[in-house]
């Protein structure tokens, strides 16, 4: 395939171990290439991948479709005017209930190894018998995926970064468990990531908090919560953007109820010169000004994803979710998987895109 020069671009849409080998070959061979998510399996892989796209010069997108969606650039433009002021706290989560959001897909019943190319299915992977749970649901497997985090992590930390005009962050801590799905799976159905990221020139330093939960009995449901100075951005994912903001108070408050009588009444006087009482009124009791944004009728951010890919084949301008926007989503996704199994904190340098020592 990679030999036939009537063929512009490819997908790859591999199980993840396959992913960097297969992205490099094509863009060496002259191809175009919409990767998807995470861009690689182990972080080591990221550079050399950003290095063949920056020595070919072809493009590459990664299958990240937030990036692409009018939502999020909603969201970013919002951030941006300081609708919400300072934000220093990001949280995220994506909670599902079903076999098939836990990874349990349909084994074909003719899979076996005559019309399967096991082998080569393996690649690097360890050698083991020939095993459909594995292929087709390889998602549950350290050998092949990269579990919750390079699955769904890497989603929120691409929203994340595009909103907040981010590199990514510099410290990494992961913990989870498997809890439900026991069913020989070796990756957590439950994790928890927590991510320091410092200052830049656009916005103070930010904490990140993300979750995915296979176990959630009430049901699906996934959104990010942006939480600023001056107000709150919630972000459903292919849903709707809802800002709420509260009137800052009139007056800061006290505890001088604990005070010596004396002592009270000389702060109180004081306090009262300062903040006059004011008479109740409706007005005090109105809920949070709120704004809401909905996606159009019919789009999809997957649609949009693809159409921003082909675009950027056609013209050769560079797309948003190149290699390097790819490796700094993929490099804190695959370390929450090793901090958690290490049981270490990682640090990441988001400019250099390497894993740093200590």
């Amino acid at each position: 395939m990679l030999a036939r020069p009537e063929v512009d671009a490819v997908i790859v849409a591999t199980p993840d171990h396959w992913h960097a080998r297969i992205a490099i070959e094509a863009m060496q061979a002259g191809k175009d290439v919409y990767c998807q998510k995470p861009m690689v399996q182990r972080v080591a892989e990221g550079r050399d991948v950003v290095a063949a796209q920056e020595k070919t010069g072809r493009i590459l997108q990664v299958g990240s479709q937030r990036v692409s969606s009018v939502l999020y650039a909603k969201a970013r433009d919002l951030i941006r005017q300081g609708a919400i002021g300072e934000v220093h706290m990001v949280e995220s989560f994506w909670d599902r209930n079903s076999p098939i959001g836990a990874w349990q897909y349909s084994i074909p019943p003719d899979a076996t190894p005559e019309n399967i190319d096991w082998e080569r299915f393996l690649g690097r992977a360890p050698r083991r018998p020939f095993e459909p749970l594995r292929l087709f649901r390889w998602r549950n497997y350290q050998d092949y995926g990269t579990g919750v985090c390079g699955d769904l992590f890497v989603h929120q930390f691409s929203g994340i970064h595009f909103i907040m005009d981010s590199l990514g962050p510099e410290r990494v801590y992961a913990t989870g468990g498997l809890h439900f799905w026991k069913d020989g799976r070796d990756v957590p159905d439950v994790m928890m990531g927590s991510y320091d990221y410092a200052r830049t020139s656009r916005h103070p330093a930010f904490q990140v908090s993300l979750r995915v939960n296979f176990v959630a009995g009430g049901g699906d449901a996934h959104g990010f919560r942006f939480v600023g100075s001056e107000g709150v951005l919630n972000l459903s994912v292919g849903g709707s953007l809802i800002l709420s903001k509260r009137p800052k108070r009139a007056e800061p408050g006290h505890t001088a109820g604990t005070f010596a009588k004396a002592m009270r009444d000389q702060y109180l006087s004081e306090y009262r010169g300062k903040y006059p009482p004011r008479e109740p009124s409706a007005a005090a009791l109105e809920p949070a000004a709120e704004e809401r944004f909905s996606l159009p009728s019919g789009y999809t951010e997957q649609y949009a994803h693809h159409e921003a890919f082909f675009a950027s084949v056609r013209s050769r301008k560079p797309v948003t979710e190149d290699a390097a926007f790819g490796l700094r989503a993929a490099g804190p996704a695959l370390l929450s998987n090793v901090s958690h199994f290490e049981g270490r904190i990682c640090r990441w340098d988001p400019e250099q895109m390497i894993e740093k020592a200590g």
